[in-house]
């Protein structure tokens, strides 16, 4: 467990921030509306959205045609692929398609257990005005640009998991960002390989406006070569830590043992994610939080 003489102020800046946003989450109606015993969250909207795809894909093979995004189908007057293109269901093996829902909803709900899911619903819009932006202009220059199904919705939902929790430890004890470099690296290659520079294009610089679309959404708060974003967050850190610098030396000394606490909960966080928490660490966390901010 990392102790306060090892952990980093970047760090401990990084896992609070996650903190503060996990808890503020949790105290909203994190739903829309239940369906039976499922609550409907945002993540699962979308989730099923792709579902109700696929199904359709398996009964209609010319759907993903009809619907998908190709550039000389809308400049010639069908607009509306621009909107139906993440409901085209996906070529190729039906398990891929079912992994890459379970993958999403997954991650998606991670996400959205940080964000909230107004945010979240928001975060979905702005993915799809990114890649439907991008593969409109690239279109226009390049050959070969195509968008079907939720594929690069999952892609940009893990990418913005793991840049939110980069240390936390996946198969086999390996870090978050470095299964996140080569997933991207392999992606990224393959279409290099394959000359489908097309449709690298529009995954870079899909990507790119993904980004953005977090920043405005509170994700990536630490990302500053990316726009967007809210300045009041930052203004109001700032304001505290001037007050907290403000404060007497007899308070900084009353609190150490409860910063000693807090660091070893924020490391075992940063290792293991806040699940590993149980109840107890979860509400004692919570408390120093309120207290600290007191």
């Amino acid at each position: 467990m990392t102790t306060s003489k090892h952990w980093s102020q970047l760090e401990r800046h990084d896992t609070l921030e996650y903190v503060s946003a996990f808890f503020q989450s949790q105290s909203r109606d994190d739903y829309w509306f239940s369906l039976g015993r499922f609550q409907m969250t945002s993540t699962l909207v979308v989730v099923l959205i792709g579902l109700f795809g696929m199904l359709a894909g398996v009964f209609s093979g010319g759907l993903t045609y009809g619907l998908a995004y190709r550039p000389e189908a809308v400049f010639s007057g069908q607009v509306w692929r621009i909107f139906t293109w993440p409901v085209a269901p996906e070529g190729g093996n039906l398990l891929f398609v079912v992994l890459t829902l379970v993958m999403l909803w997954y991650f998606g709900r991670e996400v959205e257990s940080t964000i909230g899911r107004n945010a979240m619903a928001r975060l979905f819009v702005g993915i799809w005005v990114s890649l439907t932006a991008s593969a409109l202009i690239i279109g226009v220059l390049l050959p070969g640009v195509f968008l079907s199904g939720l594929n690069l919705v999952q892609f940009a939902i893990l990418l913005l998991f793991i840049a939110e929790n980069p240390r936390r430890p996946f198969f086999f004890g390996i870090p978050a960002w470095v299964l996140g470099s080569v997933f991207l690296g392999i992606q990224v290659l393959g279409l290099i390989s394959g000359g489908a520079w097309g449709s690298l294009f529009v995954l870079l610089f899909g990507l790119f406006g993904v980004a953005i679309a977090a920043k405005r959404v509170g994700l990536l708060a630490n990302a500053s070569m990316i726009p967007g974003g809210n300045s009041s967050r930052k203004t109001t850190t700032q304001k505290s830590g001037r007050r907290t610098s403000q404060q007497p030396t007899r308070q900084e000394k009353r609190n150490v043992s409860d910063e000693d606490r807090m660091d070893a909960l924020l490391g075992k966080i940063s290792a293991e994610g806040i699940h590993s928490l149980s109840k107890t660490e979860r509400s004692e966390l919570e408390k120093l939080r309120q207290r600290r901010r007191r």
